[in-house]
């Protein structure tokens, strides 16, 4: 089930599939890009990076 309410985060807007797929993650999730090296500059913290790729429906299954 698929919760509508959900609050998108910066990937709402992007083209990728996988971005996409973490769109609605409560994490304040930021696409690799100027934003968000300025938004860790500006708060002095660290970049959390995370990569993936996009998979089959059975890959997701068998997390």
């Amino acid at each position: 089930m698929i919760n509508t309410n959900a609050k998108s985060n910066k990937l709402a807007n992007e083209k990728s599939p996988y971005l996409l797929q973490h769109a609605h993650n409560p994490v304040d999730w930021y696409p690799w890009g100027e934003e968000a090296f300025a938004k860790a500059k500006a708060e002095n913290k660290p970049i959390f990076l995370s990569i993936g790729y996009s998979t089959c429906h059975w890959c997701h299954v068998m997390e």
